[in-house]
């Protein structure tokens, strides 16, 4: 592989990359996203269990999440609604923040490879995957980091849409579409019926 990739120009690029993924750097990864996460839900999930709630108790939205959740709530939800913006801010801004210098180094690795072809081909590939993020992260933002009650339950739903749906119904495009051998499939597939 090594060999492969040192004709394209990149060969320092995956080495240092395989030395930096090494199977334990993968599992610190995936073991401090697990514990984040679990963190965050805790701590969510025990603000909102500790509010009052009164009425219909009928969740206006596809699935249950903290603003229409406290859209229900009779009680003080001040401190509920700042720990989910904090939580908000933190999680989507830092990954996004992750993201863009993943991206700014993926950038850089193309603009040395030698072969205009490989980098535009490169290129491509990156633009198609940061369209899906940038939709992904602007809904996510939009819904979950600012510090009010979302008024607009409508609008609500439509980004929950864009961000839980829209959006991984874009992988497959990505990723198996480009390959040349799946659209000939798929030409052929469509050409039969």
């Amino acid at each position: 592989m090594v060999r492969t990739l040192s004709v394209l120009g990149i060969t320092g690029t995956v080495k240092s990359y395989l030395l930096m993924l090494r199977p334990q750097v993968g599992l610190g990864l995936a073991l401090s996203s697990w514990r984040g996460g679990l963190l965050v839900s805790v701590i969510k999930t025990a603000c909102i269990a500790s509010l009052s709630y009164c009425g219909p108790n009928v969740l206006n939205h596809f699935f249950c999440d903290v603003s229409p959740l406290l859209n229900l709530s009779c009680t003080h939800v001040a401190l509920t609604e700042l720990v989910d913006f904090i939580s908000a801010i933190v999680i989507l801004w830092g990954s996004l923040l992750v993201a863009m210098a993943s991206y700014v180094a993926i950038g850089r690795a193309v603009l040395r490879m030698p072969s205009a072809a490989a980098r535009r081909k490169a290129f491509s590939t990156c633009a198609s995957h940061l369209v899906v993020v940038g939709i992904f992260y602007s809904a996510a933002l939009f819904i979950y980091a600012r510090p009010s009650r979302i008024e607009s339950m409508d609008l609500n739903k439509v980004l929950s849409v864009i961000y839980t749906v829209a959006t991984p119904m874009c992988n497959p495009v990505i990723y198996c579409l480009r390959n040349r051998e799946v659209q000939a499939a798929f030409r052929r597939t469509v050409h039969w019926s």
